[in-house]
């Protein structure tokens, strides 16, 4: 891979709680995840992103950090994770991690020193108020479940800022003390091998908090600082970050303006998502063509990371109101299936009502957008979630590996499981598995694994540029292309239930043997291109023309 590895990259995000437990005490851990690499590899995985792996009391599923230079001991040590690194290396596959700076938790040392005395060295590593701050009860991030952003701390005698929840105090990013200990933070992992971070909350770690002020300054120049940092210590580290912002504000996150990207490597694309979604429930491609259209420029070195779900809710926030309540309708119709009335606490496989023909389309259009894809661990095997659980955790239920006990995560009693594994009929572990899938050629997996395959024959995809393609079409089908210097790449989705034909006449002209490298069915070759059939909720990847 190149220094920019990323842009060919295929991400897989996963929890280590919940993927494969080594020792049966119930909690996956870092044993079970590298017994699990050749499972990774096969399917095509290049980069694992894990989620927080640190000491916490855990009240948020490990946001809560406790202590920054070491491994929760309920998944090994560092001695483990040293070996993880190793052994994911010599798979190809690089590992980043969850970098949570922009709090600790409230058990952390350093917390616990600030709050004891005024005089405290870490007193000023968080942000205080002699008195209640106006905005105390604005900019929460979890309506509904927070009331408040500023909490009254008795032993300090002091008002504190939490961003989250009030047991997740924020940092004081105007303290320089607290920016070179992120950066230390940043230099241990990257020495001991880790290909980079994946950043929670950057919008909030960079905000100069001032008491009373809901719109505090937002210091960017920190970004640029940590990426020089993190890019001396390690010339292909990347900083992948979670920056939920309006779209005229992105392009400040990736950097300055200079042309070349130097600050954040790549940004999750939270606006496409949510036209993804609404696309997706509309049955209509429009809202994937305004993204399309309306993406910013990007830097030199910038790149989206797209997905479809990720460890949170689906996020409607962006949308409008009506737009919010057509997905709503279509994915997340039942109260107990949304969050903070803005999201959807649910896997994709039973928001598409378990049809394969539509999850197949949903992750084929994905992987073939412009960006580097990220996919949530069980939806290549289609998993569904648990809505009896709290919140997000809904979805962050063990990896169904086969029809065993506990699906073969664990050999724990089912009552000491970091969460029940879902057992209902249509997806639960004995009907969803990796197990029962590897048998069968035609299953979800194989299809991933084959997919994932394809989408390595067409380099443009990563890096190429993405455009939609402007011919008459039937109603629920997109046409784009992805062009590079190594050839150009045409796919047709169709998001609709009926079958159409696709007049692409138009490129001829470019086409030097077009052929369908991923289908959802057998069509016939290729001749010329005015009337291409494309079924219901189907699907085809085309090759135009390849350039030496």
């Amino acid at each position: 891979m190149s220094d920019r590895w990323y842009e060919k990259a295929v991400v897989y995000c996963l929890d280590i709680d919940t993927f494969a437990d080594s020792n049966g005490d119930g909690v996956g851990d870092i044993r079970g995840l590298i017994g699990r690499l050749d499972y990774l590899a096969r399917l095509g995985v290049t980069c694992l992103w894990l989620n927080p792996i640190h000491p916490t009391p855990n009240r948020d599923d490990g946001y809560d950090v406790q202590d920054f230079y070491n491994v929760d001991p309920r998944f090994g040590n560092l001695g483990d994770f040293a070996e993880l690194l190793h052994q994911a290396g010599n798979r190809g596959i690089k590992v980043i991690i969850d970098l949570v700076v922009n709090h600790t938790s409230d058990q952390h040392p350093w917390f616990q020193s600030a709050r004891s005395s005024a005089d405290s060295p870490y007193r000023d590593w968080y942000v205080w108020s002699d008195t209640q701050p106006a905005d105390r009860h604005q900019g929460m991030v979890f309506p509904g479940e927070q009331n408040e952003t500023w909490t009254y701390d008795r032993t300090a005698k002091q008002w504190y800022y939490h961003r989250f929840y009030k047991f997740q105090p924020d940092l004081n990013i105007k303290n320089p003390q607290v920016r070179e200990e992120i950066k230390k933070i940043c230099a241990f992992w990257l020495q001991l091998g880790v290909a980079g971070f994946r950043m929670d909350a950057v919008p909030f770690i960079i905000e100069e908090t001032e008491p009373g002020n809901p719109n505090s300054p937002k210091d960017l120049a920190f970004l640029t600082d940590l990426r020089q940092h993190i890019q001396w210590r390690k010339g292909d580290a990347v900083l992948l970050a979670e920056a939920n912002v309006e779209p005229d504000q992105l392009k400040h996150f990736f950097g300055d303006g200079g042309g070349s990207s130097n600050r954040i490597h790549m940004l999750f694309d939270f606006m496409l998502n949510g036209r993804l979604m609404l696309a997706l429930a509309r049955h209509d491609p429009e809202q994937i063509i305004d993204a399309l259209r309306d993406t910013p420029a990007l830097p030199d070195g910038g790149q989206w990371a797209t997905f479809l779900r990720n460890h949170d809710e689906v996020d409607l926030s962006r949308l409008t109101a009506e737009q919010r309540n057509d997905v709503f309708a279509e994915f997340g119709p039942d109260e107990d299936m949304q969050l903070y009335g803005r999201g959807i606490r649910r896997r994709l496989a039973p928001m598409l009502g378990g049809d394969r023909r539509r999850i197949e389309l949903a992750y084929a259009l994905q992987f073939s957008l412009r960006g580097t894809p990220v996919l949530r661990y069980g939806e290549e095997i289609g998993m569904g979630d648990d809505l009896s659980q709290e919140g997000r955790d809904a979805i962050r239920t063990p990896m169904q590996w086969s029809s065993l006990p506990n699906a073969g995560f664990s050999t724990a009693a089912p009552k000491d499981l970091v969460r029940p594994v879902v057992s209902d009929p249509e997806y639960g572990y004995e009907t969803v598995n990796v197990t029962l899938q590897r048998h069968d050629p035609t299953s979800l997996l194989s299809w991933f694994e084959r997919m994932i395959r394809t989408l390595r024959e067409a380099p443009e995809v990563g890096s190429g540029t993405c455009r939609h393609v402007d011919v008459p079409v039937p109603p629920g089908v997109l046409v784009h292309r992805a062009d590079d210097t190594t050839g150009t790449m045409v796919f047709i989705h169709n998001l609709g239930p009926d079958e159409g034909v696709v007049d692409l006449s138009s490129l001829e002209p470019e086409a030097q043997f077009p052929n369908d490298i991923l289908a959802d069915r057998e069509y016939p070759d290729l001749g010329k291109l005015d009337a291409l059939p494309i079924a219901g909720y189907g699907y085809r990847w085309v090759r135009l023309c390849r350039k030496p």
